[in-house]
């Protein structure tokens, strides 16, 4: 609603004033910029954004989304304000909430690996905070344009400014897991996270008692069965709370699943438990006195055979047959559990691999889209290098001896050679040529303000203790921030201090204490914003 509108309303409601001598015009601008009154409707409004989004890839593959992955509200703040300053709308940007970084950086327990080792509320606490954070950038940007509104000559045009202005909020793309436990855990928790704002809930298909990072071994998968279960357990909780245009993301980990950690039981030839089973590893049986105590023997085929156990009692699938478990698990999980978009987690970034499982789950779910993660735990360098080195090989334009097959090519000698520089040319073109060959509709970084913390306070800690001091904190950060704009030089600005100091005046008028008074030193950095 726009600001003349609510306070047409207002004036409307309160024809003699409002109680206690407030201001209406005061009340107006505070319901403008409070830009959702609950979570719940940031869920549902987001939803409609993603589903809009979904439409416009399918006419136009160019028109793929992108997301970080923030372990902060602030973390997402400083995102889509950097956004919103390069590109003047915030179009086709998301936020993503990786479960690795709630283990990792958000957890009572420690830094802990990504087990599903961490108190499955903290994931709904920073979803909560998130829209907490954003929000609040709505209501500083919008109390800036209503102070300038107050000395402005031009008013239609600043109404303009504020009728038209584009909240940070967001969707988020929300990490649930293996949801946390059973179906009906998995159902209570996906409530609270939709209930905090998310409207977008990504779910994995391993165990959650045997959790793994995607990017590491030992991951056990679970029957495509008992994931169904799941994905209906994420719907029905959308549905209950009103939330009709939610987005499920079924994410798939067999291409590095070697596990599972139990038989499903066929009921008829070709069903889920079958195509399920029919990938394990096993021994042939001839005679049943071939089993030793406490084994057990299953028909596949009509063939007797003993599926290979671990001491730990998992169960082994062959080897090589990952591809073709992720292919049916993708099209199990849209037309069976009825998911909206596919994850596929993959060991390294190859667009031909991915095009290829696509082109193939197409051929049963031609709707199939994916959520693609562009994993800090690629070596992005060193693999792009030796996809361009294997290419060129191929077309003859090298040979095998001109350039490295290992480590070495990681060197910064190559990366103004001709090879680094089309490494260069592909990573830059990664994520439109995914999104074009292999249905990617959404690009995701997991884990950069991880790596990013970490690199900025290395390098801002390098200096500040060695021969730099002051000037690594100046030159690297403070400089930069006030020549690129960066709102935040401004700190306490940006944590709201205008916003207190003007709800301050509408309350008390000139007996308001403020803090924004000449004496502020954020007025040093008046030329910057």
């Amino acid at each position: 609603m726009t600001y003349s509108r609510t306070l047409a309303n207002l004036q409307t409601r309160y024809p003699n004033g409002v109680p206690g001598g407030i201001s209406v015009e005061d009340l107006a601008q505070l319901k403008t910029q409070n830009t959702f009154e609950t979570h719940l409707d940031i869920a549902k409004a987001m939803a409609k954004v993603l589903r809009a989004d979904m439409a416009a890839y399918d006419n136009d593959s160019s028109a793929f989304t992108q997301s970080l992955g923030c372990w902060s509200g602030f973390h997402a703040q400083q995102m889509l304000r950097a956004i919103k300053r390069q590109k003047g709308t915030l179009d086709k940007a998301y936020v993503y909430l990786s479960g690795w970084m709630v283990a990792g950086m958000r957890n009572r327990f420690g830094h802990l690996p990504d087990q599903s080792m961490h108190e499955k509320t903290a994931v709904v606490d920073l979803i909560q905070e998130i829209y907490t954070s954003l929000r609040q950038a709505d209501e500083v940007d919008l109390n800036d344009l209503f102070a300038e509104l107050k000395t402005t000559d031009d008013r239609e045009a600043v109404l303009a400014k504020i009728d038209g202005f584009e909240t940070y909020v967001r969707p988020i793309i929300a990490d649930i897991d293996a949801g946390f436990g059973n179906v009906h855990a998995t159902y209570l928790l996906a409530k609270e996270m939709i209930k905090a704002g998310a409207c977008c809930i990504q779910i994995e298909n391993q165990v959650s008692d045997a959790k793994q990072c995607g990017h590491q071994d030992g991951k056990v998968t679970v029957p495509r069965e008992d994931f169904v279960e799941k994905l209906r357990a994420v719907r029905m909780a959308f549905e209950e709370l009103g939330v009709e245009d939610g987005v499920i993301v079924a994410r798939t980990d067999s291409l590095g699943a070697g596990l599972t950690q139990k038989i499903p039981v066929s009921r008829e030839a070709g069903d889920e438990a079958a195509e399920y089973t029919k990938w394990l590893e096993t021994e042939p049986v001839s005679d049943l006195h071939q089993l030793k105590d406490g084994e057990m023997a299953i028909q596949l085929d009509g063939k007797l055979v003993k599926p290979v156990r671990l001491p730990n009692g998992l169960y082994k699938f062959r080897e090589d047959t990952g591809e073709d478990r992720v292919v049916e698990d993708c099209i199990s999980s849209l037309n069976d559990g009825g998911a909206d978009l596919l994850w596929i987690e993959t060991a390294t970034p190859n667009v031909g691999q991915i095009a290829n499982m696509v082109r193939r789950i197409r051929e049963k779910a031609p709707h199939a889209k994916l959520t693609y993660n562009n994993s800090p735990s690629f070596n992005w360098t060193l693999n792009l290098r030796k996809q361009v080195r294997e290419d060129w090989i191929a077309e003859g334009k090298i040979t095998a001896g001109e350039y490295p097959d290992n480590n070495q090519l990681m060197s910064a000698a190559y990366d103004e050679d001709e090879l680094g520089l089309e490494a260069d040319r592909r990573l830059q073109s990664f994520q439109t040529d995914i999104a074009r060959e292999a249905g990617v509709f959404h690009n995701l970084i997991t884990l950069p303000t991880f790596h990013g913390t970490a690199k900025v306070m290395n390098d801002l800690s390098e200096g500040y203790f060695g021969e730099q001091k002051m000037l690594a904190y100046v030159k690297e950060i403070q400089r930069e921030e006030i020549r690129r704009n960066v709102s935040a030089v401004k700190h306490q600005h940006e944590v709201g201090s205008n916003l207190g100091d003007d709800f301050k005046e509408m309350t008390g008028g000139d007996r308001a204490l403020k803090a924004g008074g000449v004496h502020n030193t954020m007025n040093q950095f008046e030329s910057a914003a």
